[in-house]
């Protein structure tokens, strides 16, 4: 997802100041710096800690990011950096192997972490991008436990009969959003 342009206008925007573009960067990638925050055994309140410290760093360095896009990336690498110096500083032992490990972002486990989180943003975008109609199916039919089709047709206005059809329609369109053709596309690619 490195030529996201969601992400280089959130970050453009946040770097002239919109707040609501930093919020959703934050929004965003939190769940990327817990995960990291996590593999390194980090909790509770270190894990806070951490957090603060990588968003602080992003706010003075936001302005010289050269690749917006690749953003993902400058985060991951400035927790695993952040964790390794809280880690240090407190002299803890970690007991997940040596040292150098832990360095190495090139974990296939942690590769795993970053696409599955990039894959749920997209879905979260692209969902966003559907018609409210579209929307508000979907929300229904997989909701847990999926209500019943006639539920669906007061709620939707949607006949009983069309329901099916109109589902395959939106899951067409979801399919097709370019948030996601990015992201399948990345996954494909050797």
């Amino acid at each position: 997802m490195r030529d996201d342009p969601t992400v280089v206008g959130l970050v453009e925007r946040a770097r002239h100041g919109d707040a609501g573009a930093w919020d959703a960067l934050v929004d965003r990638y939190a769940p990327l710096v817990w995960a990291v925050c996590r593999r390194y055994g980090l909790g509770g309140a270190d894990a806070e800690d951490v957090a603060a410290s990588v968003w602080l760093r992003l706010v003075e360095r936001l302005g010289t990011i050269r690749e917006p896009a690749a953003l993902p990336g400058w985060l991951a690498t400035t927790v695993r950096h952040e964790c390794l110096a809280l880690l240090r500083s407190r002299r803890r032992q970690v007991l997940v192997g040596d040292e150098a490990g832990l360095d190495t972002v090139d974990d296939p486990a942690f590769e795993e972490v970053l696409l599955t989180q990039e894959r749920h943003i997209a879905l979260r975008a692209a969902f966003d991008n559907l018609p409210e109609h579209c929307r508000q199916l979907l929300a229904l039919l997989f909701d847990d436990p999926p209500a019943p089709y006639a539920q669906i047709s007061s709620s939707t206005g949607t006949p009983v009969g069309a329901i099916g059809p109109t589902r395959r329609r939106c899951l067409d369109k979801l399919r097709s959003d370019p948030v996601l053709a990015a992201v399948a596309g990345a996954e494909q690619q050797p």
